[in-house]
């Protein structure tokens, strides 16, 4: 008799460990977002916002307050003042209806991208300052 029960009592736990499975498969096939193409004036779109947003970068670097700040510093203002500009780069995205964790993926990847050019510009201009002084 118990091994009969112990069998049914398996059974059922791995039907409703199967059911919860199937469940989660689903809910994660709806959440992901389906591999499509963006439109020839999407994605122009989106490389206008990125040269706009070098742009404001490349701005800020060329300041001299920012030459004379620490270089970590100084990428780190630089980096937060140009941020509004990467928004309207994820309102394209949104308005393509690609999910919000794709866009701030892309956002991010752009964000360190440029982070790590502006401040190793920054640091061989800083390096450089240094090396004239005796």
């Amino acid at each position: 008799m118990k091994p009969i029960t112990f069998l049914i009592i398996l059974l059922f736990s791995v039907s409703l460990y199967a059911e919860s499975t199937v469940e989660k498969a689903a809910e994660k096939a709806n959440d992901e977002w389906q591999n499509t193409t963006l439109s020839d004036a999407t994605i122009k779109k989106i490389q206008e916002a990125r040269i706009e947003y070098k742009k404001c970068v490349n701005e800020k670097m060329q300041k001299p307050d920012f030459l004379k700040m620490d270089s970590r510093n100084a990428t780190d203002v630089i980096i937060k003042e140009c941020e509004p500009v990467l928004t309207h780069i994820r309102e394209v995205y949104l308005a393509e209806k690609v999910p919000g964790t794709i866009a701030d993926r892309h956002l991010r990847q752009l964000r360190v991208q440029i982070t790590r050019k502006v401040l190793q510009s920054l640091m061989f201009e800083q390096a450089a300052r240094n090396a004239g002084q005796p």
